[in-house]
């Protein structure tokens, strides 16, 4: 099955000149995403990991199937004060500002292997967040992966672990 015919491109979403890349049309394709999850999942096995991390909000729909289908447990990457109890976050640049992740400060305990996922990587400034928030709470990070990455953005080369994606669009 070539997962890309259940993908939608938006042209000029969300402002002129960018290209959508839509998942919604793959999520509600119950065999497509069936295939989209057990392909992840042998991407991600490999790497060994205990838990699995996923990035607000389109992170969650790949993390926690993907978490379900391993038989792991599932950790959210949420922005500021949306999660309950004592959090821990970090701050990171934006082509045009800031922006912030949180995680609960007792979701990973340290040693354990974790895997982030997001639905796309772009330039992976989002991405490469993740990784130095879980580091800080003391995971190890394997790796780091998502459904589709935007290779013409270069952002696999601002992860400094390595990256799987089942999905890359060249332009």
């Amino acid at each position: 099955m070539d997962l890309k015919d259940h993908i939608r491109g938006i042209p000029d979403f969300p402002k002129p000149g960018i290209l959508f890349y839509d998942i919604s049309t793959l999520l509600r394709h119950g065999s497509a995403w069936r295939t989209a999850m057990a392909r992840m999942a042998d991407i991600i096995r490999p790497h060994q990991p205990q838990v699995l991390a996923g990035i607000e909000s389109r992170g969650f729909l790949v993390a926690a199937p993907l978490a379900l289908e391993l038989g792991l447990g599932f950790v959210m990457l949420r922005k500021p004060r949306k999660l309950p109890g004592l959090t821990i976050g970090l701050s990171y640049a934006l082509e045009y500002g800031t922006d912030r992740i949180e995680m609960q400060a007792d979701a990973i305990q340290p040693g354990q292997r974790v895997v982030l996922l997001d639905d796309l990587l772009a330039t992976g400034g989002t991405m490469a967040a993740g990784i130095s928030l879980l580091r800080q709470a003391g995971a190890v990070v394997p790796c780091a992966a998502a459904l589709i990455e935007l290779t013409f953005l270069g952002g696999r080369g601002r992860l400094d672990v390595p990256f799987e994606a089942l999905i890359q669009y060249e332009d």
